[in-house]
């Protein structure tokens, strides 16, 4: 496959201060989501590109490339999220939606503090995508997005499927981190196995969604391999909802000794 060019106006350097700052911040306060997009600014240098090359090397990739819908503006309609039948992904998706209160321009608009979003080109587009259907990902894994260890399982599932230093460095920090805080290995396993199952499963981000969301999901989940993730569901359970989501617990409402360990 021959190589694309870069985004225009990048000069393919990685920029780690800008990462480790945003890392920091992140760690400090899992809600601080705009971080999420400094770093995926800073360390995902030709990713995109790579990705994109990959989409429009597929006869339905070319199509949906050459249509250039907006998932964005779909998953906002509400008349087209309810048409979903029951057990299909778009169903899950709207109780998704309904249970976190979540939404899709929610997510678009944290991510404009990058100026690529906008942009009128093939790159920004596939970008845009990826980004649009991150909490569809969310539901076919099953990891959970109002909770750091769910959230940082998925970061290590997107890895696995798209590569970028930006997701191995978020997901990889937030293990680290729960070594110390939770006192065990369980949130890392997690984390580690998020990654197995991106690796292994197929390239989800070239499916179609507009047909993906009328599938049963169960069904889709075996045809993309998406098995159960068995290390997180044992982590969630025994962990606790307070550990399971460390980043972003809120430390006056803890207890002592976990306050203490969620400051150091």
């Amino acid at each position: 496959m021959a190589k694309l060019p870069p985004f225009p106006g990048t000069n393919g350097r990685r920029d780690w201060r800008t990462a480790l700052d945003a890392i920091r911040k992140l760690l400090a306060n899992g809600d601080d989501t705009t971080q999420v997009f400094r770093i995926m600014r800073a360390l995902n240098v030709g990713n995109t590109a790579m990705n994109y090359g990959k989409f429009i090397a597929t006869a339905e990739g070319g199509r949906m490339a050459y249509e250039r819908v907006e998932l964005a503006q779909r998953l906002v309609d509400k008349d087209y999220v309810a048409q979903f039948a029951p057990g299909t992904v778009g169903a899950a998706y709207r109780h998704f939606l309904e249970t976190t209160g979540y939404s899709a321009d929610g997510l678009a608009e944290v991510s404009k503090i990058n100026r690529e979003e906008d942009m009128l080109h093939p790159y920004a587009w596939f970008g845009r995508r990826i980004r649009d259907t991150h909490d569809i990902w969310h539901v076919l894994t099953g990891y959970k997005a109002d909770e750091s260890l769910g959230e940082a399982a998925l970061v290590a599932f997107s890895f696995g499927q798209v590569g970028g230093l930006g997701w191995a460095l978020i997901g990889s920090a937030a293990a680290l981190k729960s070594l110390r805080v939770t006192g065990n290995t369980l949130f890392a396993k997690a984390v580690w196995e998020g990654y197995r199952h991106g690796r292994k499963a197929k390239w989800i981000a070239g499916e179609d969604y507009e047909q993906l969301l009328h599938e049963p999901i169960d069904a889709a989940r075996a045809r993309l391999g998406i098995p159960t993730p068995v290390a997180y569901l044992h982590a969630q359970r025994a962990l606790g909802a307070e550990m399971a989501s460390y980043l972003s617990a809120p430390k006056e409402k803890a207890g002592d000794a976990a306050a203490e360990r969620l400051a150091a």
